[in-house]
């Protein structure tokens, strides 16, 4: 399939073409299985849409006070909250598996 589109000419396609290879079976042949097309856009149309389009209100920008980028060290708390987060509840349910009569035998003792 490589050889048959090359790279260079996928990342030379522009907007609305793309390529193609498809296989057949062996009681259903096709003949053209190899494509170059395009999709063809109604631009006024798409005009006239993208005019009705709201922006996005931003809901974070990971600005500190100072209005330094934070954004890195927010989303590493984030993970490392979590992370913790996810402890705690293995913690909290091995206790409450450890305490059920009915469920104790599902631990395996080192």
């Amino acid at each position: 399939m490589a050889s048959l589109i090359p790279p260079s000419k996928i990342s030379g396609l522009t907007q609305g073409m793309f390529v193609g290879s498809v296989s057949d079976n062996f009681n259903e042949r096709i003949e053209q299985k190899i494509f170059h097309a395009e999709i063809v856009v109604d631009t006024e149309k798409l005009k006239r849409e993208e005019s009705r389009y709201q922006k996005l209100p931003i809901i974070n920008d990971f600005l500190d006070a100072d209005g330094n980028d934070c954004m890195k060290q927010t989303i590493q708390d984030n993970y490392n909250q979590i992370k913790e987060d996810v402890k705690q509840i293995v913690k909290d349910e091995l206790g409450r598996i450890a305490n059920d009569e009915n469920l104790k035998h599902l631990i395996q003792k080192a």
